[in-house]
Parts: structure tokens; sequence; C-alpha cells
């Protein structure tokens, strides 16, 4: 999963060595967090969230036939005061 989603959101950002996914395992559930560099912050988004939901669901169908549960979410960028 983790690797899968790690060459989707690289195939769109400009800087792709900054992608990271973190995975962590909680109650049968596998939770994907994606950081990303803040000027690619708005590529994985998209438009009114368009690429991130397409993303959510080219790797649903991914967990299905792998027959687990994921939740994808992107890591937030702190803001500067």
């Amino acid at each position: 999963m983790k690797e899968t989603l790690h060459y989707l959101v690289a195939s769109i950002v400009d800087n792709s060595d900054a992608v990271t996914i973190d995975e962590e395992e909680v109650d049968g559930i596998i939770n994907l967090l994606i950081h990303v560099s803040p000027e690619d912050m708005g590529k994985v988004i998209g438009k009114e969230g368009k690429v991130i939901r397409g993303i959510r669901n080219a790797m649903k169908v991914k967990a299905m036939k792998s027959n687990v549960r994921i939740n994808i979410s992107i890591a937030e960028i702190p803001q500067e005061a």
C-alpha cells in the first residue's frame, strides 16, 4: 500500500524527493499520512480536492482487493506567525 501511494504522489509533485509516507495500523485500519513540500501541497490536493479524492479512490480499490481498510490523509503544514 505504502509503495503504491508513494509512487502516485511522487508522480504528481515537482519535488518527488520530499515525498514521504507514514504508515500506522490502528484497529485493523491502515492510516497513511502523506508529507510533501509546501510548494507541492496544492498539486496533491487539486482543484476542489479532486486530485486527492482520485488518489483515495484508486487506493481504495487496491485496499479492497487486498481485503484491508485504509485511511489516507495529508500532513498539515504548520502556519508561521
